[in-house]
């Protein structure tokens, strides 16, 4: 057996015990956590400025926004109205429980109803490493490709909703709808799915619904 293996477990057990307290944290405040994750341009932000706007103020939203550098995407999400929190990795291709467990200690969770965490544009890393949310989000998008679900299998295997992006595109772009979502059916069957357009808002009332639906049915 490889050294690298106990030493890549221990890290592993490490991150889950951490993403278990950022949970219990999540539960005790009765904050629904959804975890964002994208490719580079897949539209995570343009997603997270449309839910913002739309389910405020019924919902007070927060968002913690992971890149390997800036604060354009948290600068975005505060100028749409949540409360907005940026991690700034240093070079890692994902977040983990304890980039999220700083980003929790800095937000005030009893004013809040639902956190989004947009997790760094990458479509390998960020599936390895709970967080402690509640749900795992992904957005894929028609520039893409349709062959996503099969190059990156891990990705679309652990996830709870995906969300179709840029579906205004689709008569300018190759992209097989029944081959991608044959694929994702492989991968994740039943898994629920929203073809939307941040651009148009096509689709839309469906994704904002059912964040609505997990958290009324969360905390009651």
């Amino acid at each position: 057996m490889s050294a690298n293996i106990p030493v890549i477990e221990s890290i592993m057990s490490a991150n889950d015990q951490i993403a278990m307290g950022n949970r219990a944290k999540l539960d005790s405040a009765k904050v629904l956590g959804v975890n964002m994750m994208a490719s580079p341009g897949a539209g995570k932000t343009s997603l997270i400025e449309r839910t913002i706007k739309a389910l405020q103020p019924e919902l007070k939203l927060g968002v913690i926004d992971g890149d390997v550098a800036s604060s354009i995407d948290a600068d975005r999400a505060a100028a749409a109205g949540a409360a907005a929190v940026q991690i700034n990795t240093g070079g890692a291709c994902h977040l983990d429980a304890i980039m999220l467990q700083n980003g929790l200690a800095q937000m005030d969770l009893q004013v809040m109803d639902l956190l989004l965490v947009e997790n760094v544009g990458n479509l390998i890393c960020p599936s390895g490493f709970q967080l402690g949310t509640h749900y795992s989000v992904l957005i894929a998008s028609i520039p893409e490709g349709d062959d996503k679900p099969y190059k990156y299998p891990g990705m679309y295997k652990g996830v709870d909703a995906l969300i179709i992006n840029k579906t205004d595109l689709l008569p300018y772009i190759d992209f097989d709808t029944d081959y991608f979502r044959q694929g994702v059916e492989i991968l994740n069957p039943g898994l629920i799915t929203f073809p939307v357009s941040c651009k148009t808002g096509e689709g839309l009332d469906a994704w904002f619904a059912w964040l609505q639906e997990k958290a009324a049915f969360a905390w009651g």
